[in-house]
């Protein structure tokens, strides 16, 4: 029976958690051994097998996170704490024999990737990284695409974006970061990197991962939860937005990268026929919403978030950095329409006849594209996420992939 073990920084929270816990089911259902390593859970107090289908390994504890964290905050070295707690991690791969090892975020405060990299090119055991932002091609950040920087193509240094995730408040180590990922992250030979969108393939191929096996494999949804629901005007009476065209916008939290802006500059262009809907503001943001925006907290409620999809008329994802984002595979899947800006793969996930994709900013060419979504779109929005983005045929592949790497 062959065993599977996920690394990953969290379990349940965000898109990076669900992918591993769906893909951990699929494999236990193929009858493999399922392992799955993380830092972090929002769900406490309950019994292993209600948190996962998969065997859990606890990474650290909130000691060697805050530890981490300053050593970021102070030093610039994301990645480069965590040594205790990854050599711990490394005792429990040797005695778990795992015959896949399958990474996704290495990053978020809680392992040593100089000390994981070594051991993985150490032994004979087929390693898989998905890449689910672009923290790995860089000498510091996460994302790149906001501030236009293109020195990940050559030599980080003198680093525009420290404020950013991972912060550092007083020093750039982007150069030597740079280097050091060059280097241990090339020491496994024949490291397969799957990136989430054909977007962060291209930028792949352009970096310090360029000599990797490169694949491509979009994020899936589960198409029975997300689906369109039966009963649209009692949900509609719920939020009171009867005889609305209903342009809806969701994240986890808002800022003005994910676009909290825009949809302010959008709410001032609509007329009176028009209202929007965002899920995840705070309470302080909720009291500078115009009278045309509904303000919703964020939500881990999943049967809200379809009913919100599925009355709505448009999805608008108006972010200025994202790799793939599931949100509007959701919205499709809900048989509605999106408007995206041409920010990472996000247009990837629409075609002509089930959206729009604007160049980033442009709010008045979003306000017009507004106008031409009809209810003609709904089936073929269904129908493109049945086709391209269901989790049971995505997933699959990454089983397929493992197979073939323990064949060779």
């Amino acid at each position: 029976m062959p065993t599977l073990l996920q690394i990953n920084t969290c379990l349940h929270i965000g898109g990076t958690g669900g992918i591993a816990e769906n893909i951990g089911k699929l494999v236990i259902e193929n009858g493999w051994n399922s392992y799955i390593a993380y830092s972090r859970n929002m769900i406490t107090n309950a019994p292993q097998q209600e948190l996962s289908s998969s065997k859990l390994i606890k990474i650290g504890n909130k000691c060697d996170f805050i530890l981490h964290v300053l050593k970021t905050r102070l030093l610039d070295q994301h990645g480069l704490g965590s040594k205790r707690v990854t050599r711990q991690l490394i005792k429990t791969i040797d005695s778990i024999h795992p015959d896949i090892i399958h990474l996704h975020n290495i990053h978020g405060y809680y392992l040593n990737y100089p000390i994981l990299f070594e051991y993985l090119s150490q032994i004979d055991i087929p390693i898989i990284w998905t890449l689910h932002d672009c923290w790995a091609l860089t000498g510091h950040c996460s994302h790149f695409e906001m501030i236009g920087c293109e020195k990940w193509k050559t030599t980080c240094d003198n680093c525009p974006n420290t404020n950013q995730y991972p912060k550092s408040w007083f020093y750039d180590n982007s150069c030597d970061n740079f280097h050091k990922k060059g280097y241990y992250f090339n020491l496994v030979k024949n490291l397969h990197v799957v990136t989430v969108s054909h977007w962060l393939k291209d930028i792949a191929k352009k970096s310090l991962l360029k000599n990797c096996h490169l694949h491509v494999i979009y994020n899936g949804i589960d198409l029975n939860t997300f689906c369109p629901i039966t009963d649209i005007e009692g949900v509609k009476k719920k939020y009171k937005v009867h005889n609305k065209f209903i342009i809806l916008g969701v994240s986890v939290f808002w800022t003005q990268k994910k676009g909290f802006d825009d949809f302010i500059k959008l709410s001032a262009i609509l007329d009176e026929r028009y209202v929007i809907i965002l899920v995840g503001v705070d309470e302080k943001q909720k009291k500078i919403l115009p009278d045309n925006i509904i303000g919703v907290n964020r939500t881990s409620n999943i049967n809200e978030l379809v009913e919100l999809y599925s009355i709505s008329n448009v999805f608008c994802n108006l972010t200025y950095e994202d790799s793939f984002p599931t949100t509007n595979l959701e919205a499709l899947a809900c048989g509605t329409p999106v408007i995206t800006y041409k920010t990472g793969g996000c247009a990837e996930s629409i075609d002509d006849e089930t959206g729009f994709a604007v160049e980033k900013g442009n709010v008045e060419m979003v306000a017009q594209h507004i106008t031409r979504i009809n209810d003609k779109m709904d089936k073929k929005c269904r129908n493109r996420a049945t086709i391209e983005f269901d989790k049971k045929n995505n997933f699959s592949k990454y089983l397929d992939l493992y197979k073939s790497l323990i064949k060779e």
